[in-house]
């Protein structure tokens, strides 16, 4: 599907983003790409240009990573919410500034309280929850005026999949900061409000098994997600059956 999915680590990622802080360059952002991420690829050209021309697309879907493994390819899982954290540590001593923006009201301010008692030192350059409707010309000028004078490192945005990433495209070059990263439910997560699937959950690949429990909601999501997954499935052995009808065994 010509999705783009880099294969890293989180080391090498907090190395690119502390180099770019560092020379002050503007203009980063990173894709949380999970399997419900690139169906909408399919559908929406914006997301898929969104996706193949971020600095990193990490893959937060187990589904990305078996259709990876039919196909040959070994796909580090590169979860969203453990991102944050990861940067809220690695950034603490470096005097990284961070901006929430997104989530319910309080939750941005709640999840900085939170992340500085995990993190003390760490410095959040401001917070913000928009409204749940379109931001008025005026509204919209007024953040990005906001955050620009905050001066952050990291813009961290949490308004769920899609109008997140169309948000970022849309801002991208009017905020100037190095990076920003669309993270959806980390806010919530992070902050708390939603528990978290127990770590053996998250290990073996069933956290959104865990999350339909308590969310139905989240059932029309993960048929989006099992469509293109059991499709890629299909590809992947098609291909394997054509290379090896090309090439039968002696």
């Amino acid at each position: 599907m010509n999705v783009s999915v880099t294969c890293t680590s989180f080391s090498h990622i907090l190395r690119k983003m502390e180099d770019t802080i560092r020379n002050c360059v503007s203009g980063g952002y990173i894709s949380i790409t999970n399997t419900e991420s690139i169906y909408h690829t399919i559908r929406i050209p914006s997301h898929f240009n969104y996706i193949n021309n971020a600095d990193f697309s990490c893959c937060d879907g187990v589904g990305v990573i078996i259709a990876g493994r039919m196909m040959g390819h070994k796909i580090p899982r590169l979860h969203g919410p453990d991102l944050m954290l990861r940067c809220n540590e690695y950034g603490v001593d470096k005097k990284w500034r961070h901006f929430f923006y997104g989530g319910r009201d309080g939750i941005p301010e709640f999840l900085s309280e939170k992340l500085s008692e995990k993190f003390p030192g760490l410095i959040t350059a401001g917070t913000y929850s928009p409204p749940f409707r379109l931001l008025t010309q005026e509204e919209d000028e007024a953040i990005i005026k906001r955050i620009n004078d905050a001066n952050p490192d990291i813009l961290w945005v949490g308004l769920g999949l899609l109008k997140q990433e169309r948000w970022i495209a849309e801002h991208m070059g009017k905020i100037k900061v190095p990076w920003m990263i669309g993270v959806g439910a980390a806010f919530d997560f992070n902050a708390g409000t939603i528990k978290r699937a127990p770590k053996v959950f998250r290990h073996i690949g069933l956290e959104w098994l865990y999350r339909l429990t308590f969310e139905p909601r989240m059932l029309i999501r993960n048929f989006y997600s099992f469509s293109l997954f059991f499709a890629v499935i299909r590809d992947a052995l098609r291909q394997i059956h054509m290379k090896n009808h090309r090439h039968p065994r002696v």
